[in-house]
C-alpha cells in the first residue's frame, strides 16, 4: 500500500472525535471539475464496496461546475437511458477521515462499465492510460506536487465576497505582502496544526508549509511518489483536508485561481522525472541522455497552448495570467526561472527534472497530470528543441503567448490532435462540449464591472 494509515493522538486539534457519531464509510469518485461525488454507507457496509457492487449513474463524472449533466449536448444521461456503472475502489487509497466520528474511511475509486473497462469520462481511468504507455517503454514518472490555497474569514456567505481572517488584519485592512511571512502562519497556527493532524493521519507526505503572497494564502508541498496516480490522490486528498480543516475552526478555504482582484492566484505547480527500469534518471544529462530534458522540454511547450484548458479549466482561471505575475503568460523555459513556464530546477544528477508552473489551484490533478505527462511522451522519441532559454538577463523575442480568453482555450482544446490521443476523443467532445457552454455562459453575463464602469457613463 502506498498510504500509510496513521492513528493520531488525541489533541485540542483533533477535537472532533469527541463528538462522538457512528463511523462511516465514503466511496468517492472524481468529477470532471476535480470534484469529489459518491455514496456514505454505514460503517459494516464495506463489503459491498470492495466487492464492487456500489453503483452511481455514470454520467455522474461529466456534470459541469453547476451539477448539470448537459445531456442535450453530451447525449451521456437520458438519451441513453443514465445507465449505471461500477465503483471499483483502489484499496491504496483508503484512509481515515479524521474530522468525522472514529473509525471513518474513505477511499477513491474508478468507474467501470459492466464490461469491465473503465469509463473514457473517468479522470483517474485516463491518467492511468496515459501511464500504461510509460510502463510499456519501462518507465515510470516520479511526480510532486505544490498547492497554493487561500485561507478565509467564515462569512463569505453572508458577506457575499471572499475576506482575509482577522487575525491577518487591521481594521479590516490586510497587513500587507506575507510571503514567508512566519507571523502569517503564527496567525494560523490553530488551523494549519489541524491541517497538519489530518494530513498525518492519512498518510500524505505533507513536507513544508509557507506563507504566500496573498493575506491568508499558503502553499503545502507534498512530496514525490514514483507513482502519478499516488501522486493525484494525494493532491485531492490535501484539497479536501485543508477545506474539513477550515470548517473546524470556522474558516474557508479556496482553490479558486483568482479569489481576490488585487493579491496573487494560487498555483498548482508539478514537479516530473523519469526513472528506468534500473531506477535511472533518464533526465540526468549527465547520467542519462544529455538531450532529453531539453526534448521533454519541448514537447511540454509544444503541446501547452491546445492543453491550457486543463491548467486553466474555469473562466475565473483567467484572471491569473497577468504579466510580471509568477502566473506564467509567455511558452518560455529557463533553469531556475521561476517567470517561465517550464522551469528545470536541476538537470544534473539523481534530481533532475521539470517543473510544470502554468495550472491554477483550480486544476483537476488527474487531468493535469495526464496532460503533462502527454506532453512529455512527445519529447520523448527525438531530439526537439525548445528554443532559446530564458535568463535572468536574458528573454528570448517573440515567444509564442497563453491566451488569456476562455473560450479561445475550450477551441484549441476540442481541435487539438494531441488532447484526442491522450484524452481519447469521447472525452475531448464531452469536456471541450462542457466547458464551451461555461465560458458562453460567462461571456452573456453583465458583471458588477461592466455596471460600475460603463452604466454611468454611457
Amino acid at each position: 500500500m502506498y498510504r500509510r494509515i496513521f492513528k493520531v493522538m488525541a489533541s485540542d486539534r483533533m477535537d472532533s472525535k469527541a463528538e462522538g457519531g457512528d463511523p462511516r464509510f465514503e466511496i468517492l469518485i472524481v468529477g470532471m471539475n476535480g470534484d469529489l461525488r459518491g455514496k456514505q454507507l454505514p460503517s459494516g457496509a464495506e463489503g459491498k464496496v470492495w466487492s464492487g457492487d456500489v453503483r452511481l449513474p455514470a454520467s455522474t463524472q461529466s456534470l459541469d461546475i453547476w451539477g448539470d449533466d448537459n445531456d442535450d449536448i453530451t447525449g451521456v444521461s437520458l438519451t441513453i437511458g443514465d445507465p449505471d456503472g461500477k465503483l471499483i475502489p483502489d484499496r491504496r487509497s483508503l484512509a481515515p477521515m479524521p474530522w468525522a466520528p472514529e473509525g471513518s474511511m474513505q477511499v477513491l475509486a474508478t468507474m467501470h462499465e459492466f464490461d469491465g473497462s473503465p469509463s473514457f469520462m473517468d479522470p483517474r481511468a485516463i491518467l492511468a492510460s496515459v501511464l500504461e504507455r510509460y510502463a510499456a517503454r519501462g518507465l515510470t514518472p516520479v511526480v510532486a506536487t505544490e498547492l497554493e490555497f487561500y485561507v478565509m474569514s467564515g462569512d463569505w456567505r453572508e458577506t457575499g465576497r471572499p475576506s482575509p481572517p482577522e487575525s491577518l488584519t487591521y481594521r479590516g485592512e490586510p497587513n500587507g505582502f506575507q510571503l514567508y511571512d512566519m507571523n502569517a502562519v503564527d496567525a494560523l497556527d490553530d488551523y494549519l496544526g489541524t491541517l497538519r493532524a489530518y494530513a498525518k493521519a492519512q498518510g500524505l507526505p505533507a513536507d513544508a508549509t509557507t506563507a504566500e503572497f496573498g493575506p491568508g494564502q499558503f502553499e503545502v508541498n507534498l512530496l514525490h511518489r514514483p507513482d502519478a496516480l499516488a501522486a493525484a490522490d494525494d493532491c485531492l486528498y490535501l484539497k479536501r483536508i485543508a477545506e474539513q480543516a477550515a470548517r473546524r475552526h470556522e474558516l474557508k478555504s479556496t482553490c479558486m485561481a483568482k479569489p481576490y482582484s488585487e493579491h496573487a492566484g494560487s498555483g498548482l505547480h508539478v514537479h516530473t522525472s523519469i526513472i528506468d527500469r534500473q531506477g535511472r534518471n533518464i533526465l540526468d544529462a549527465k547520467g542519462g541522455e544529455p538531450k532529453l530534458i531539453k526534448s521533454v522540454t519541448s514537447g511540454l511547450l509544444n503541446t501547452m497552448r491546445e492543453a491550457q484548458l486543463i491548467f486553466a479549466p474555469f473562466a475565473n482561471s483567467y484572471r491569473r495570467f497577468q504579466p510580471g505575475s509568477f502566473a506564467p503568460v509567455d511558452l518560455t523555459w529557463g533553469s531556475g526561472h521561476r517567470g517561465t513556464a517550464i522551469r528545470i530546477p536541476d538537470k544534473d544528477g539523481p534530481a533532475a527534472r521539470i517543473e510544470h508552473r502554468v495550472a491554477g489551484a483550480d486544476a483537476n490533478p488527474y487531468l493535469l497530470l495526464a496532460a503533462i505527462l502527454g506532453g512529455m511522451l512527445s519529447g520523448l522519441d527525438g531530439e526537439l528543441d525548445p528554443g532559446e532559454e530564458t535568463t535572468p538577463s536574458y528573454t528570448p523575442a517573440n515567444t509564442a503567448r497563453l491566451t488569456h480568453d476562455f473560450l479561445s482555450a475550450v477551441e484549441a482544446f476540442r481541435t487539438s490532435p494531441f488532447i484526442a490521443d491522450i484524452f481519447g476523443p469521447r472525452y475531448q467532445a464531452l469536456y471541450g462540449d462542457t466547458k464551451r457552454k461555461e465560458a458562453l455562459a460567462h461571456l452573456r453575463t453583465v458583471s458588477d464591472f461592466d455596471y460600475r464602469t460603463y452604466l454611468p457613463r454611457l
